[in-house]
């Protein structure tokens, strides 16, 4: 008979679940005087001055020559794509969220399922030269995780055939290589600052472009293609981060170095709890030299006594909320399953990867508490 009847719900302890992640809030008394700054100003949107301080102070926090800011992570995709005038075919990956596909599509451009690496989850390079036909134009890799993708091997290949590559960093903020920010590799990058990620501004995004010239393109792209009053110069959108959004930006990259430090003993606190059980992986680092720690995903491989989804249930039977990100693979959806690269043929790894993973709860406020009663649940699950 299981053991874990015996764990205390956490429903018990606690007024509510636990869910994956929650957003980091800094005390409300702080974002106050930001607030009371707009008011007085009426300046609420169009490049005001909170977001020209926060596009200042994030190239200096994250290293980076340019930030153009966005109102979310999504149009930041479609815009970067449209920055460099992609067209024709993008190899990307499946295990990723839908915006990274969504993205293409919605620039009609067909997406290429390329398998992922077992061993980070990122796409793997030595699958990306069979994929390329004369219709491909870019390359679409994910930091999944925050975990850096090989960078140098994806950019070896993109240079030998003529594509840019632009990189979803969405789980990146914040993650460093030997040479700085992680953000710096491709043609561009592009973060979220949704507010389940570990840099948030309730909801946003941003694009890190190596050069002003290509900033300006952005800059016009995502405001309807202005340029002045009378001049349009491009078919843009409405891609713009308001004032609101960019105050509480700034609010919270003075708390972010304790949100991610906090982060950091959480991730190695788990690994210390999860180490020695049977059939339970927990994910390497990459290539990073300073992680972020934005997920902290499990594989439940067949030496463990029940099964993920078994395992699922069981945690949210006590009142835990993991996410079995990514289950389905983007590849799966009705829109992209037709297309002859999702065939599961293809893409071995990501399909038994998408069976197995399951994302813990982890975020700056999480109790060790509730990590131990976490970690006993998977310890004594099944027995």
């Amino acid at each position: 008979m299981s053991s874990v009847k015996s764990v205390v719900p956490i429903q018990a302890e606690r007024e509510s679940p636990v869910y994956v992640t929650q957003p980091y809030l800094p005390p409300l008394a702080e974002f106050i005087p930001y607030l009371t700054k707009i008011w007085n100003s009426r300046v609420l949107t169009n490049g005001g001055p909170f977001h020209q301080q926060l596009e200042h102070a994030l190239r200096e926090y994250l290293g980076v020559p340019h930030v153009a800011l966005f109102s979310n992570g999504t149009l930041a995709l479609v815009t970067a794509l449209q920055a460099h005038r992609i067209t024709g075919e993008v190899l990307t990956t499946p295990y990723s969220f839908v915006a990274t596909a969504h993205s293409l599509l919605w620039n009609g451009i067909r997406p290429v399922f390329v398998d992922i690496d077992p061993r980070t989850l990122n796409m793997d390079p030595a699958r990306i030269e069979a994929a390329i036909t004369p219709q491909t134009t870019a390359i679409m890799p994910v930091h999944c995780y925050g975990h850096p993708c090989d960078v140098d091997a994806i950019q070896k290949i993109a240079d030998n055939y003529n594509l840019k590559v632009i990189y979803d960093a969405a789980h990146a903020f914040g993650v460093k290589d030997d040479g700085g920010s992680i953000l710096r590799h491709g043609d561009l990058s592009v973060l979220s600052f949704h507010a389940t990620k570990v840099f948030n501004t309730f909801e946003g995004g941003a694009i890190v472009c190596p050069d002003a010239r290509t900033k300006q393109r952005i800059d016009h792209l995502k405001n309807f293609g202005f340029v002045d009053e009378v001049t349009v110069v491009a078919s843009g959108i409405n891609g713009k981060m308001s004032e609101i959004n960019a105050a509480f930006g700034l609010l919270q990259l003075e708390h972010i170095d304790y949100a991610l430090s906090r982060r950091r003993e959480i991730d190695t606190l788990y690994r210390e709890l999860l180490q020695g059980i049977r059939g339970i992986r927990c994910l390497d680092p990459s290539h990073e030299t300073e992680a972020n720690c934005s997920y902290f995903p499990i594989l439940v491989g067949p030496d463990y006594p029940m099964s993920r989804d078994a395992l699922y249930e069981e945690l949210k039977r006590h009142g835990i909320n993991p996410r079995r990100y990514f289950y389905p693979l983007i590849s799966d959806f009705p829109m992209y399953r037709g297309l002859p690269s999702s065939a599961r043929a293809n893409l071995p790894v990501a399909a038994a990867v998408s069976q197995q993973v399951l994302c813990l709860p982890i975020y700056p406020d999480l109790a060790h508490e509730t990590i131990d009663v976490i970690t006993d649940i998977i310890a004594t699950a099944g027995r």
